[in-house]
């Protein structure tokens, strides 16, 4: 079993002593987003997680714990999302230079191959032009060369619930003749600083440039890392174009106070503050607790690790 940690909020930024308790606990309960009376009691003993999945802005809570991490026995990568946006599209995250810093800090802590930077969404506003955009993944390259091997692209969805404050903005984005002016630019960039370039979900052909369609929960990477051969299972709950790998996720939408005025799991507003104040590092659910009539089914975990690669 794969672990993500998480697609619907920040939990290494906002959550990481719950992460940890529930981990030495050795079990988590996780709500059905879309049925929240029906729950799931997932284990996470390290001989059933095959690898954790960490999706973050901002991994510094987490750092302290990443030795405890390794001696428990779980093998993990980082999605690490660093962006060239400022503090009109994503007010809750440090300083850019502090972020930056922050990256090579943990990759020094793990190992490049460990830290996949995510820029992204791309998207397109008065502000955020196609010239800004080249000039800043030009110089954020440079400075992250050697930090990672593997970088990450996409373009703004139209699932992506920008609201209000992004329409105000004017986000949208890239069209093709504006992707066909990045793709170009930003492979040669990323060939020149040591990046494997790839997208996320993304339908666009980008191979005339060396770019090719990612995974991010990738079971040919994780099994790079562990040394373990994983099997590939096509996660059916993403959208269509999705490459990745099955994982179960323990992460709960709306619950991110990172406030990115593009996020598709919540916008970090006064719903999301409303759930930060249930949390419980304690809780075994995240922003949450068991009410009556809730309904606990075990879930069944099932391994990743391809035993007929395995032959010591």
């Amino acid at each position: 079993m794969i672990l993500s940690v998480s697609r619907r909020t920040d939990i290494p930024r906002w959550y990481s002593e719950w992460l940890l308790r529930r981990l030495r606990a050795g079990e988590v309960l996780v709500r059905n987003p879309y049925r929240p009376g029906q729950l799931r009691r997932v284990p996470l003993s390290p001989a059933v997680v095959d690898a954790i999945v960490f999706w973050t802005k901002d991994p510094a809570p987490l750092l302290p714990w990443l030795d405890e991490l390794d001696g428990m026995g779980y093998r993990y990568l980082f999605q690490f999302t660093l962006t060239p946006y400022g503090r009109d599209l994503e007010p809750g995250l440090p300083e850019k230079r502090q972020l930056i810093d922050l990256f090579w800090q943990l990759s020094r802590a793990t190992s490049p191959k460990q830290v996949v930077w995510r820029y992204d969404p791309i998207l397109i506003s008065p502000t955020y032009t196609v010239a800004y955009h080249l000039r800043s993944f030009d110089a954020m390259a440079r400075r992250l060369a050697g930090a990672a091997d593997s970088c990450v692209i996409s373009f703004l969805d139209s699932y992506q619930k920008t609201g209000r404050a992004g329409r105000d903005l004017g986000l949208r984005a890239p069209n093709r003749a504006e992707i066909e002016q990045l793709a170009p630019a930003f492979s040669e960039t990323a060939a020149a600083c040591g990046f494997a370039l790839s997208t996320c979900c993304e339908s666009v052909d980008l191979s005339q440039w060396g770019i090719s369609h990612g995974r991010c929960v990738d079971a040919g990477r994780l099994a790079a890392i562990s040394g373990i051969p994983l099997r590939h299972l096509p996660d059916r709950g993403q959208r269509p174009g999705c490459g990745c790998c099955e994982s179960v996720d323990v992460g709960v939408y709306d619950s991110c106070l990172n406030g990115c005025r593009y996020c598709y799991a919540g916008g970090g507003g006064q719903s999301a503050l409303r759930r930060y104040e249930r949390y419980d590092e304690y809780s075994p659910l995240l922003c949450s607790a068991l009410a009556p009539g809730d309904q606990v089914a075990k879930r069944e975990a099932v391994s990743l690790v391809d035993d007929q690669l395995r032959f010591f």
